[in-house]
């Protein structure tokens, strides 16, 4: 049998088992209970983190994120952002015409390939003149990537009319033209030498927009 009663402002019940009378203090083993469990967990609880290298690692690690969050993290100095150059309007270029836009001279970077001038300013990582293809800029790159030659020396300062590639090599500037057409802005063509240039006209231009 179970039954409760209120004895001197706490709260007491009594379980009558075989005969027996037990009480039992809520207060008081609530209390205790509380206070063991403090004694057990805080100590414990600090000891096992001051103690453990691993666990120190962890809430240095902990602090730190915060830290950062709070704080937040200040953008690097990186100068002046440069503004992007206005589109080129088409036009066809010589060889001569094409070599100021290296990048260095111009900070236009134009270069041909395959007969065909493409702006490619955007891709000054690459084609810039501290870039990994920089040796094209300004220059026919026809040789050079047809032969996946980097020396400054396989491109020509003349016309060159590609005759001696193999199918293989003809094949690879093919698709490097592609590439560039897609990614780059088509300019113009290169001019062999006597050939007249054309005169775009402004619809030839709204086009080329409208395909951008």
């Amino acid at each position: 049998m179970f039954s409760a009663a209120l004895i001197g402002g706490e709260t007491r019940s009594s379980i009558s088992f075989d005969g027996f009378l037990f009480f039992l203090s809520h207060a008081e083993s609530d209390a205790k209970m509380a206070e063991e469990e403090g004694e057990q967990t805080s100590p414990g609880i600090l000891q096992e983190i001051f103690t453990s290298p691993l666990n120190l690692s962890l809430l240095c690690l902990c602090l730190f994120l915060l830290y950062k969050i709070f704080r937040g993290d200040k953008p690097a100095d990186v100068g002046e952002v440069e503004e992007p150059l206005p589109k080129l309007k088409k036009r066809d270029f010589t060889l001569e015409e094409l070599k100021p836009y290296d990048g260095l001279t111009n900070p236009r970077i134009l270069m041909a390939v395959n007969g065909k001038v493409f702006d490619v300013t955007r891709g000054k990582k690459f084609y810039g003149p501290d870039g990994p293809y920089g040796v094209f800029a300004g220059r026919d790159a026809s040789r050079g990537l047809a032969t996946f030659c980097l020396d400054k020396e396989a491109l020509k300062d003349t016309h060159d009319d590609l005759s001696d590639l193999n199918a293989m090599q003809q094949e690879s500037l093919s698709e490097w033209e592609t590439q560039f057409t897609h990614k780059y802005d088509y300019i113009g063509k290169l001019l062999k030498p006597g050939e007249e240039p054309t005169e775009y006209t402004d619809d030839e231009e709204v086009k080329d927009k409208k395909k951008d």
